[in-house]
């Protein structure tokens, strides 16, 4: 399969790096990301979190349903990056 990028997604807490490294990315006091709401969108502009990074050590079927979630609202937020490049 080709792809642009991979997200690998291991481990049972937060990497302490993202917290570090990434300025204006809100965390909690745990390292989890914080969300603006069910799509998973974050507080930096075109950056989307769901699964365990955001709820703490949770279920497969919670991360999966929480990627989907995200997956649409990246698509949405591509599409519109497209449009107003046009």
């Amino acid at each position: 399969m080709d792809v642009d990028t991979v997200i690998v997604a291991i481990g049972h807490s937060p990497n302490p790096i993202i917290e570090r490294t990434t300025e204006g990315l809100e965390t909690t006091k745990w390292g989890t990301v914080v969300t603006r709401d069910e799509s998973g969108k974050t507080s930096l502009q075109g950056v989307y979190a769901g699964g365990d990074i955001v709820t703490g050590e949770a279920t497969v079927i919670s991360a999966m349903g929480a990627g989907k979630k995200a997956a649409r609202a990246i698509h949405k937020y591509l599409i519109g990056q497209q449009e107003q490049k046009s």
